[in-house]
């Protein structure tokens, strides 16, 4: 598992790399927009490629997007069978009481987890996430510490939690690179929970409050996933859309005002959707290319990749991309299967995009010591 990880985070580092590279080109793709926020990125979901992006390791205040890891944290406790949907939670005075957005719960109210964890993703409610937090942890405070532990597992390396809620603390920040890897990683792992971020409005206690998002209102494309707002933090929103077969996310932090937010945010996405393209470049256990392999009990090895990889490119030039693998040297049997033996390398005019190793779709035992030492021959011969 952690292999993958780094190759993911390794992909994306790449493409932090050269990204710019190819926006500077002219005649390939115009500069991004300039928005008028603290920190702001654009990625592509599948091949995780930063578009645009501008302080995105500057750590700064979430806000209300914390609760994007608070339904991730409780997402994971119900994959893990901790937790059930219909599970009664009852309202402590201290979720009750907390400040800020509100689903309206009442102290001593008996909620289903699904109750709590839709007027946290829809209601945006304080009171909520800090009754889901008391129930699945006993405390909020030991909540925050699974939440800094799924932060430190995915990656999210400028990133600390105090609480459930994004309320105020000098300790508690994030920055725009980290919650777009927790985006990603909302849709991938969840997209049942992740689909509830599109639903526009929810009541409770009889009272109807509309999704915070209004970009779900203003473009179809958009089913997610978060706004935030505090005096500190500005106002703030990391958004997700899909048209044909791409998915981007953007994530917009410290603008003046939510219509600014969904301007800036809007812009990033229309940007990526108009000049990106993205195509999957191998399947996960296609084989790449094969090589010769020594000493085995057969000649050639298979060479792949052991999880589906992605590029995005400008538009029009995918044609123009250029791969090629470079092996670890003479392979010798046996070989295991996903031993990495080389590297893929895919480049667009002169430029590296990425690299990310290939590895052996198949095991190769050794041969017979008859063809072993022929094969010897032959190497000392070469």
């Amino acid at each position: 598992m952690f292999e993958s990880v780094y190759i993911r985070l390794l992909t994306v580092v790449l493409f932090l790399q050269i990204s710019g590279n190819l926006q500077a080109d002219a005649g390939i793709i115009p500069a991004p927009p300039e928005l008028n926020a603290s920190s702001w990125l654009l990625m592509d979901y599948d091949s995780g490629q930063v578009l645009a992006k501008n302080n995105i390791d500057n750590k700064l205040p979430p806000a209300s997007l914390t609760k994007i890891m608070t339904v991730y944290v409780a997402a994971s406790e119900l994959a893990e069978g901790h937790l059930s949907l219909s599970d009664v939670v009852t309202v402590s005075e201290k979720a009750w009481r907390t400040p800020g957005s509100r689903m309206f719960i009442e102290v001593n109210d008996k909620v289903t987890v699904e109750e709590l964890l839709k007027g946290i993703i829809i209601q945006s409610g304080n009171d909520a996430s800090v009754a889901l937090a008391e129930f699945i942890a006993g405390s909020e405070e030991v909540f925050a510490s699974q939440m800094n532990a799924q932060a430190k597992r995915l990656g999210m390396l400028d990133t600390h939690y105090m609480n459930s809620t994004g309320l105020p603390h000098k300790n508690h920040y994030t920055t725009a690179s980290d919650l777009a890897i927790l985006a990603r990683a909302m849709i991938r792992d969840y997209p049942d929970i992740y689909s509830w971020h599109s639903i526009r409005e929810y009541t409770y206690n009889k009272i109807k409050q509309n999704n915070r998002n209004n970009l779900l209102w203003r473009d179809n494309s958009v089913d997610g996933i978060k706004t935030g707002h505090t005096e500190e933090a500005g106002y703030c929103l990391v958004s997700s859309a899909q048209r044909d077969d791409m998915r981007l996310i953007a994530v917009v932090m410290g603008t003046d005002g939510s219509e600014a937010r969904i301007k800036a945010s809007q812009s990033l996405l229309n940007y990526g959707f108009r000049f990106y393209e993205t195509r999957k470049l191998y399947s996960s256990g296609e084989t790449v290319t094969s090589v010769r392999i020594w000493k085995g009990d057969r000649e050639t090895l298979a060479l792949g990749l052991d999880e589906d990889l992605f590029i995005t490119v400008p538009r029009g030039q995918y044609r123009n991309l250029d791969a090629s693998v470079e092996k670890n040297g003479r392979i010798f049997a046996p070989v295991t299967r996903g031993q990495e033996q080389g590297m893929l390398q895919v480049s667009l005019a002169g430029k590296d995009l990425l690299k990310v190793p290939v590895v052996a779709l198949e095991d190769v035992q050794e041969g017979p010591l008859l063809h072993r030492l022929k094969e010897e021959v032959r190497l000392f011969f070469e």
